[in-house]
């Protein structure tokens, strides 16, 4: 039997990670039967499924505003509870509309509950949840214990607390990372799920030879080139001064670094110190955010606008300094496309993924002489490159693909549809709410 899923978050747009990861996983289960609906303050989704609700945009002026206060110097005032209250309640409204008009039998909300961003959002989502007792999954991509700008916790405790996430017996929490998992547990005492992100290993990518040569031509890029991607945002934590460290120390006119990502969503003061040490150690950055598009979407095959993944086609080499991250959409990505890769060894990668046996470049927060010429043998090394990259490829097939994530969310339906579940389209709207 099929079910009615609604996806809800801020935002369901562009290449960030956990658009990405919810459009996997609503092609899974789209694959199993079930239609999918979606519901954010920024969204690229069909209209005909989808509710677009811009105050649900993290950055919705008010919201900006709200987080300034709750985040700053401030302290939390009867007037700004009541702002907050308000601004909860009219979202709390569009979710039941979501709900009631899509006849949605299991809400998946994506990090909406797990990180701060749209406290107003998180809120509404914790007071629909609770009162119509609908299931729901609640996949947390980071939280806000994980993030220096959340804390420390002061007035907001008790915002933050309620719905970051909330513990109602109807959700089903999800995690990308076993020390997620733990400090769930330690902190709230709330038990969840280890799902890691994924890919559809199954399926090797196809290449169009004209579309890559189309999208390195539009970049100034020569034949003889050699293009180091940096598929991230532009925010601190990527590392991406470790990314135009290595172009600088590899010395060499013929290789280029291309940065995928756009800037923003933590503001710009680290992109502009980005494009200044560019200018520093001479070097020319292509910045092609604004050529990059969703690669679940469909296809525009506009001359300049290109997928996601037709870029990562284009490069010959993956470079991925993080300092932290959830999981490490790019890692799977670069082996989906078999590139080779350079990794900051952050510490979700030290305890999930390196004990995998993956063959990646790797660093400790230093880009040594070692790690720059080890780039240098593999960038210049094409049997080289096919091991490394064969081997990766084998490895997150069995470890990573949309099988074992079909199979990892079967395990969760059972607690979810228990025995007296019924389709939300046949409960009485008494019992949902106005």
């Amino acid at each position: 039997m099929g079910f009615n899923l609604g996806f809800v978050s801020t935002r369901f747009a562009g290449i960030d990670g956990v658009s990405l990861e919810a459009s996997k996983w609503a092609r899974v289960f789209g694959n199993e039967g079930h239609t999918c609906f979606w519901f954010a303050g920024e969204l690229t989704k069909n209209r005909q499924v989808s509710i677009y609700a811009r105050r649900a945009n993290f950055k919705y002026d008010q919201n900006l505003w709200i987080n300034s206060q709750l985040f700053g110097n401030h302290k939390t005032s009867l007037q700004l509870a009541q702002i907050i209250c308000n601004y909860k309640s009219s979202l709390a409204s569009q979710i039941k509309l979501f709900i009631n008009l899509y006849e949605i039998d299991l809400l998946v909300v994506e990090n909406a509950l797990a990180i701060p961003m749209h406290i107003p959002l998180g809120l509404a989502l914790t007071d629909v949840i609770a009162e119509t007792g609908i299931p729901t999954i609640a996949h947390h991509h980071d939280f806000y214990w994980e993030r220096p700008r959340y804390l420390p916790l002061n007035d907001n405790k008790l915002f933050i607390h309620r719905a970051f996430p909330p513990n109602l017996p109807n959700i089903d929490h999800v995690v990308i990372n076993s020390a997620a998992r733990q400090e769930l547990t330690r902190r709230r005492g709330i038990a969840s799920t280890l799902i890691p992100n994924a890919l559809d290993f199954e399926n090797p990518p196809t290449v169009s030879k004209e579309r890559v040569n189309a999208f390195r031509r539009s970049i100034g890029l020569k034949p003889d080139d050699v293009m180091f991607l940096q598929p991230t945002r532009i925010i601190q934590r990527k590392g991406i001064e470790f990314a135009l460290e290595l172009i600088k120390e590899l010395n060499h006119k013929n290789y280029k670094l291309v940065i995928s990502h756009e800037a923003g969503d933590e503001g710009f003061e680290y992109a502009e110190w980005v494009q200044q040490l560019a200018g520093r150690y001479g070097i020319q950055v292509r910045f092609v955010d604004n050529m990059v598009e969703d690669p679940f979407a469909r296809p525009s095959y506009k001359k300049d606008r290109f997928s996601l993944w037709e870029v990562y086609q284009a490069a010959d080499f993956i470079t991925y300094p993080s300092l932290y991250e959830g999981f490490g959409n790019a890692l799977l990505e670069a082996i989906y496309f078999n590139k080779p890769i350079l990794v900051n060894r952050y510490q979700v990668f030290i305890d999930d993924i390196e004990p995998k046996g993956f063959d990646m470049v790797t660093m400790d927060g230093v880009l040594t002489d070692e790690v720059v010429k080890k780039i240098e043998h593999i960038a210049n090394d094409k049997k080289l490159q096919k091991k490394i990259v064969d081997k990766n490829y084998r490895l997150a097939l069995k470890h990573y693909s949309y099988s074992s994530l079909r199979k990892q969310l079967a395990l969760i339906k059972p607690k979810l549809f228990g025995p007296n579940f019924w389709p939300h389209r046949d409960v009485p709207q008494s019992a949902i709410g106005s």
